[in-house]
């Protein structure tokens, strides 16, 4: 889909309306999963039906622009997490915006499918991205000694992707955020984060 219009460079103001759209789309279809509408998604993004369609013809281009626009925020979020918390808080706050993610990405299951088949690079270019936001949140933990040294980015990458394949459903989050304070425990000196991380992380 390198032809896809919302890829085009576009002026500021149809770049605002393109970010509501993409946001809006993220939101709806987490909520709604296959059953989000393109109709609700530009009521949501406060804006025509016809504005959508200029930007995204098909509900594909849409799936295609809404699934590139979540993994750049994910990926760019180890930056602000790390200027307000400590490495490993950091980490374990950003491992829970995964699970927000996934929840748009399998709304979007069944075309984002088809997506990733046809496009490759796609998939791997993913991988990247997280495994660079990990490899972030490892230096800046190591440097200030809450993380261990002999943990790799890719490795902490399989494990969180394991996490989230045994509990993957919304009904299923609570177990998933159990399995990531695991996880942390694994990854942190003893004791390290679990004595200062905030209480909403125990959810």
């Amino acid at each position: 889909m390198s032809d896809a219009p919302e890829r085009r460079p576009i002026r500021a103001d149809a770049r605002a309306n393109q970010d509501k759209l993409l946001a809006a789309s993220a939101a709806a279809f987490a909520r709604d999963g296959q059953a989000a509408t393109l109709k609700r998604i530009a009521k949501d993004a406060g804006v025509g039906i016809a504005t959508l369609y200029r930007r995204f013809p098909t509900r594909e281009h849409l799936v295609d622009a809404t699934y590139r626009y979540e993994t750049d925020r994910l990926a760019a979020q180890a930056s602000d997490l790390l200027r307000v918390l400590p490495a490993d808080r950091a980490l374990r706050a950003w491992m829970s915006e995964v699970l927000d993610y996934l929840a748009t990405k399998h709304g979007m299951a069944d075309t984002l499918r088809t997506l990733l088949h046809d496009d490759e690079q796609l998939s791997s270019q993913t991988r990247e991205q997280f495994t660079s936001a990990i490899e972030r949140f490892r230096l800046a933990g190591i440097d200030q000694g809450q993380i261990r040294e002999n943990i790799a980015a890719s490795d902490i990458l399989m494990a969180l992707a394991g996490i989230t394949l045994v509990a993957d459903g919304t009904h299923q989050r609570q177990q998933a955020e159990r399995l990531l304070d695991l996880l942390m425990d694994g990854l942190t000196r003893p004791q390290a984060w679990r004595e200062v991380r905030e209480p909403s992380s125990a959810k």
